[in-house]
């Protein structure tokens, strides 16, 4: 009761939520250490994200000591990730609110140092939540009645900020449009799909035999590693005349899959970004097609 009356029961609570994710991020750091090489930015993150979870868990049971109830940190309304007809609906919401004149403000924050001030003005104390969102599209109206930020699969070309009588968000920031080509790629896991106004028309791909870890060292494991970069060669090559035949029949084309790959056919994508899908070349396909076109929604 005593902590509940000094504000102290919501703080404790977010100590354990904080907790308990920082324990799922180490296990989850711990299980990365065992997987290949492409692994190792992905725990490096997650690293950097314990720490500083365990920077603001030792900052709330600070409060908690000094019997902080004042410095309750903001939230956001809600967070949700939203594909294919929930993502549609979501827009077609958002694309329903209409204003006056220049009383509906949209803006692109590419990072948490970006934010307009437009923004700042109309979210007022809240503003700090659309840092923490970005990259994100934010939208506000006058009235206060709508404000949330949008963390789109393909970020606008350039930051923006802008009153209108509607709110901008542009179909090809959140949703597979025109004739698109979009192609998971790993060292020895390739596919690429032909889609047409989200659906999937065409698909081409192939897995190949990679060499795995090897255990010797010396010359033996030189000529290992010579071998399998040359295997893993062939298959980046193979899946560039793939790639290049896709391109000249699509709009555009995004690829995901693993960094070190990625750097290789970068050339031949308009669009890339990191996956972690794995398996048959279809099924993974399928399922990095998913995962990217996904929007993470703020409530503000």
């Amino acid at each position: 009761m005593l902590d509940r009356l000094l504000g102290r029961a919501s703080l404790k609570e977010r100590i354990e939520e904080l907790e308990e994710e920082k324990r799922h991020l180490e296990r989850r750091a711990e299980a990365e250490e065992e997987r290949r090489s492409e692994a190792v930015a992905d725990r490096q993150r997650a690293e950097e994200r314990v720490n500083r979870l365990e920077d603001r868990i030792e900052e709330l049971e600070d409060r908690v000591e000094r019997g902080g109830a004042e410095a309750v940190d903001l939230e956001f309304r809600c967070v949700t990730d939203a594909s294919g007809e929930r993502a549609a609906e979501i827009l077609s919401r958002l694309r329903g609110v209409e204003t006056g004149p220049e009383g509906a403000l949209t803006a692109f924050v590419p990072d948490e140092n970006a934010l307009p001030e437009a923004v700042s003005e109309m979210l007022g104390d809240r503003a700090p939540l659309a840092r923490r969102a970005a990259p994100a599209v934010v939208v506000a109206d006058d009235a206060g009645l709508v404000s949330a930020a949008l963390r789109p699969p393909l970020s606008p070309d350039e930051a923006f900020c802008e009153w209108d009588e509607a709110f901008r968000l542009e179909e090809a920031w959140f949703r597979p449009t025109g004739r698109l080509g979009f192609g998971l790629i790993r060292a020895d896991t390739f596919a690429v799909g032909t889609y047409e106004a989200g659906e999937r028309v065409d698909v081409e791909g192939f897995h190949t035999d990679v060499m795995e870890g090897h255990s010797k060292g010396g010359f033996s494991q030189g000529r290992f590693a010579r071998r399998r970069e040359g295997q893993i060669h062939d298959h980046i090559e193979e899946a560039r005349e793939v790639l290049a035949e896709v391109r000249a029949d699509v709009d555009r084309v995004v690829l995901v899959g693993e960094r070190s790959v990625l750097s290789e056919v970068r050339d031949l994508a308009d669009a890339t970004d990191v996956a972690d899908a794995t398996g048959d070349p279809e099924a993974a396909l399928n399922d990095a097609f998913r995962d990217f076109w996904t929007t993470r929604v703020y409530g503000i």
